[in-house]
């Protein structure tokens, strides 16, 4: 269990009432928001995503991750007390643990890998076959070894693969850093035929995640640059 971190992934809707409050209002609302984040990311890793212009049902997703539930908890309690998320809903809210792969023969990274800072996130939440974990261990490492053959010819797509068991709906939560999204969409055109992917039973809804400091995530929400001001 040592060195295992926590992953939550927050998908926030803003009611579109919002933006027809006074541009001062909106301003004080984003600069709640962004101060909670701000807290957060001085002792963990934290990270926002605009969907604005790639969802329908999401605006903004917040990525956070610790050792621990505890900071994660206290994190969205003092990010419910802002005042944007009084116009706000959580339509897709995603838990989860780093681990190690049992497929894989790389390292596998317990916390974010450093392509993290990609332009976009691709996120989604994926469950399996039951029939999946009906076969023997070496028939499943076999059937892996291809799926992760294919994934190796994309060397500028990077996977961080979280695991959900018991903690959550889903049993993983995938996310790929990717600079490329056409790139992206060939991995999974290609995967598609592989084997593996016989034995997945859902992988949706999908996210495309465009990577963004809070103030340029929160400013994408109304169309106004978010000025922070000086502590």
């Amino acid at each position: 269990m040592d060195h295992r971190n926590f992953v939550k992934f927050t998908f926030i809707k803003v009611d579109p009432a919002w933006r027809r409050r006074d541009s001062a209002e909106r301003a004080r609302d984003k600069i709640e928001f962004a101060a909670a984040c701000q807290a957060f990311s001085e002792d963990h890793f934290l990270r926002t995503y605009s969907l604005v212009g790639t969802r329908g049902d999401c605006d903004l997703m917040v990525r956070t991750l610790a050792p621990s539930l505890d900071p994660i908890h206290e994190f969205h309690v003092l990010l419910n007390q802002t005042g944007l998320m009084r116009w706000a809903d959580t339509p897709y809210s995603y838990l989860a643990m780093t681990k190690e792969s049992v497929y894989s023969d790389e390292p596998q990274p317990l916390e974010p890998r450093p392509g993290s800072d990609a332009k976009y996130l691709i996120v989604y939440p994926m469950w399996k076959k039951r029939e999946w974990y009906l076969l023997a261990p070496e028939e499943r490492m076999r059937i892996m070894r291809g799926h992760i053959e294919i994934g190796r010819k994309y060397t500028n797509i990077d996977i961080n693969t979280a695991y959900s068991y018991g903690l959550d709906d889903q049993e993983f939560v995938v996310s790929f850093n990717a600079d490329e999204p056409g790139e992206f969409l060939d991995l999974v055109q290609e995967l598609r035929g592989t084997e593996s992917s016989s034995y997945t039973e859902s992988e949706t809804p999908i996210f495309t995640c465009i990577s963004a400091s809070v103030e340029r995530a929160l400013g994408a929400l109304d169309g106004e640059a978010l000025a922070v001001p000086s502590p």
